[in-house]
């Protein structure tokens, strides 16, 4: 059974979740309560290095990285139908999460981090520099949407649990996509049951 360190607002634990639940592979969760530091503590450093969730155990295998943890999953497994062998498909899939990582990730961090979890602390430069972000990001993935159901084809793939994480995380901070093709898209995502189970509990 794998273990999963993770707390329930953090995006790129949420991602790794919905992947679990879709496969129905067995794990448990570690939680992590960021909101009291818990992963700046030593003895999560001796787990994660880079202080930071989650982090996934495999008997000896340790993995950090959430795009990189669901690269395992799928590898291990034979999941080709979230992480697909064909070459194009898969060219897709890695272009959809590294956009994800160094494009859409930097200005959802400068949102909701700033605007939601910082409070009054929050750095109002950093707002503002993630607000005028977000529409030319959506409208990239607009367009990239445009002639498919999901980012890499028909059917969706690990770059649409990694998107759609950060998509959840900026409707934190009351930013939803309008434009036509990326809702129709994230309303698809979101009838998954592993999207839905990911998600924070509403009280």
């Amino acid at each position: 059974m794998y273990t999963l360190y993770h707390y329930v607002y953090s995006q790129h634990a949420r991602r790794v979740v919905s992947l679990l639940e879709e496969a129905g592979l067995e794990y448990q969760l570690q939680p992590i309560a960021m909101d009291k530091a818990e992963f700046l503590s030593p003895e999560y450093t001796l787990i994660n290095p880079n202080q930071q969730i989650p982090t996934l155990i495999d008997d000896e295998v340790k993995i950090h990285e959430s795009n990189v943890i669901m690269r395992y999953l799928c590898l291990k497994h034979g999941l080709e139908a979230w992480y697909p062998k064909d070459l194009k498909q898969r060219a897709l899939v890695e272009q959809w999460l590294d956009w994800n990582q160094c494009r859409l990730s930097n200005s959802v961090v400068d949102i909701v981090l700033n605007k939601v979890f910082m409070g009054e602390q929050g750095d109002s430069a950093a707002i503002k520099r993630g607000e005028q972000a977000i529409p030319t990001l959506f409208k990239i993935l607009d367009d990239g949407l445009q002639h498919t159901a999901f980012l890499a084809g028909a059917t969706p793939s690990i770059a649409d649990l990694s998107v759609a994480s950060n998509i959840f995380q900026l409707s934190l901070a009351q930013v939803t996509p309008i434009e036509g093709n990326l809702l129709n898209w994230y309303q698809r995502v979101s009838l998954l049951q592993g999207f839905q189970k990911s998600l924070p509990q509403k009280n």
